[in-house]
This record gives C-alpha cells, sequence and structure tokens, in this order.
C-alpha cells in the first residue's frame, strides 16, 4: 500500500469514521435501519505546510487534527440517533461540545499525569532519581489507562463502540491487503491493527518515562529538586505534544515494518490492548465500516453538511 493511500479510521455512535488523504467519511446506522452518510473534502493539516509535515511536529499536529475531527465525527453520528427535533443546533451545540471536551482533557491529564506523579512523590520521596521515579508513575499511568478502558468496556453501549471499532480495523485490514471491500473479505481480517489509537496510548505512555526521565535530570541538575508534583506536571505540560510527536513517529514506522521480528516485539503490548478496545462485530457493523471506507476513497464532491447518501 502507498503512503498516499493511507487510511485511518474511528468507531463512533452506531457507525465509523474513515478519513483518507483527500476525504472524510462517516457512516452511522440509523434507528430505521439504513446506513446515513457525511462526508466531506479534507486535506491533512500535515501536507498543509512544510513546518507542519516535518518528523515529531506532524505527529503533535494530527493528534490535534485527530481531535478536531473525532470530535465532528461523534456529533454527527449522536444526531443520527436522535429525532430532528430533538438535536442541538447552533451555538448551544457548539458551547456544549467545546465545555464537554475542556473537562475531559483537564480529567484526562489530573489522571494520567498529576496523579501518578503524586504517587511516585509519595512512595519514592522527593529526592529519588529520575528515572525510578518516572518508573514508578509510568507503572501507575499504565495500570490507570487499563482499569479505565476495562472499566468503560462494561458499559453496553461502549461495547458496540468497540465492536465498531473492530469493524473498522477489519475493513481497513481488507483494503491494505488489496482483498474486494466486501462483508465478507472484511469479516475475515483481524480485528487487531498495530496503527491503531489505542496501540498510539501505549506508546505515549512508555514513551514519557525515558522522555520525562531525561527532561527531568537536566532540570533538576541545573535547578534542584520539583518542590511538589503539580510544578513538575506544570513544567511537563507544554512539552507534551513532543511525546505525541515522537509517538506517532514510532506507531508510523510500526505500520512500515510490521514483519520484522523486533517490530513485532515493540507492537506487540499495543495488540494485546486491542482486547480491551475492540470487540468482533456483526456482518452488519462491517457493512457501515465498509460504507464509510468506499465513501472516503471516492473522490466525488459531497456537501459536507448532513446526511448525504442513505442506503
Amino acid at each position: 500500500m502507498s503512503a498516499e493511500l493511507a487510511m485511518g479510521g474511528q468507531a463512533v455512535i452506531e457507525g465509523v469514521m474513515m478519513r483518507s488523504p483527500h476525504r472524510i467519511a462517516t457512516a452511522v446506522r440509523t434507528p430505521s435501519g439504513s446506513i446515513a452518510i457525511q462526508t466531506w473534502p479534507h486535506k491533512p493539516y500535515a501536507k498543509r505546510s512544510r513546518l507542519l509535515g516535518l518528523p515529531i511536529v506532524r505527529g503533535a499536529v494530527s493528534m490535534v487534527e485527530a481531535l478536531v475531527v473525532g470530535i465532528r465525527a461523534l456529533n454527527w453520528s449522536a444526531d443520527q440517533a436522535m429525532p430532528p427535533k430533538e438535536r442541538t443546533q447552533g451555538w448551544k451545540k457548539s458551547v456544549a461540545t467545546a465545555s464537554s471536551v475542556a473537562i475531559a482533557v483537564i480529567l484526562g491529564l489530573a489522571l494520567f499525569m498529576l496523579v501518578p506523579y503524586a504517587f511516585a512523590r509519595g512512595v519514592g520521596g522527593a529526592g529519588s532519581g529520575q528515572l525510578s521515579f518516572h518508573l514508578l508513575a509510568g507503572a501507575l499511568r499504565i495500570v490507570l489507562l487499563l482499569a479505565y478502558m476495562a472499566l468503560i468496556s462494561l458499559w453496553k453501549d461502549m461495547r458496540r463502540i468497540f465492536q465498531y471499532h473492530g469493524s473498522e480495523h477489519k475493513s481497513i485490514y481488507a483494503y491494505e491487503k488489496g482483498g474486494p471491500l466486501e462483508v465478507e473479505s472484511a469479516m475475515a481480517q483481524t480485528r487487531f491493527h498495530p496503527r491503531c489509537g489505542t496501540s498510539f496510548l501505549l506508546i505515549v505512555a512508555l514513551l514519557a518515562i525515558a522522555f520525562f526521565a531525561i527532561v527531568d535530570t537536566i532540570i533538576v541538575a541545573f535547578f534542584g529538586s520539583y518542590p511538589s508534583a503539580l510544578v513538575r506536571f506544570l513544567v511537563h505540560l507544554p512539552l507534551i505534544p513532543v511525546v505525541a510527536g515522537l509517538s506517532y513517529e514510532v506507531l508510523k514506522l510500526s505500520g512500515k515494518r510490521m514483519d520484522h521480528p523486533l517490530m513485532k516485539v515493540l507492537i506487540a503490548p499495543g495488540l494485546w490492548l486491542q482486547r480491551i478496545t475492540t470487540r468482533e462485530p456483526d456482518p452488519e457493523m462491517c457493512e457501515v465500516a465498509l460504507t464509510a471506507l468506499r465513501t472516503a476513497l471516492s473522490r466525488e464532491n459531497s456537501s459536507p453538511e448532513g446526511p448525504v447518501a442513505a442506503t
């Protein structure tokens, strides 16, 4: 598969969003049983300027892009499950979305960064070595990540989203292997994919241990120990895009070298984690995912607003 045809996706409510280098398409199963489709032309942020396409920078940019595109697709999929009169429109919807995202980001940073730092400081003490400190913090971060994913997987609605996540992976695999974009071909594929966002989260958690251990060793050597976990967190906060950028490069490399013995070892934990975040889909779910995939691969112009097709 050429790099120009690399595909990505995301499970949404009762559907899947697919993103090609030139188009984004979201397909969802409506309450009536039909498939509604939203599509719009899209040029990846990293390809809009030479600066944004630089290694590491493109990873941080892609993280922001994934958040923006994903929220748009998720909001639209939620609308399709509701009667038209009950759908929130205009500025109220924008405010509600922005508020939800802000709260989620704040809670996520507190849970996966501030809490592990406070834990490591409490267990190891303020004067512990930076590597041991981040090994403790990183271990708790990974435990919290696993616990969080396992907990939300118990939610019935989330399990369906995880099934659609599996259908997304199966459909992309069918495409990458050059097979027909049909339900039978997709259902035969594995639901575990090395370029999954789940794997990305685990790579971020692991790289953060080494990266921040190095950064803190330098900072402590010049300025002394951190006075609190909060100060350490605030110093690290602007460096998160760098960790995301490095993780993106690792994930990108793993997708190109999946058959290398060393790479198989490195990507294995991410694939294991997908046993939680993906579930085996049914044929109807794969039909939705394939509809989004075929639409994203199409170069026809379509309106970006509302369902532009239904089957």
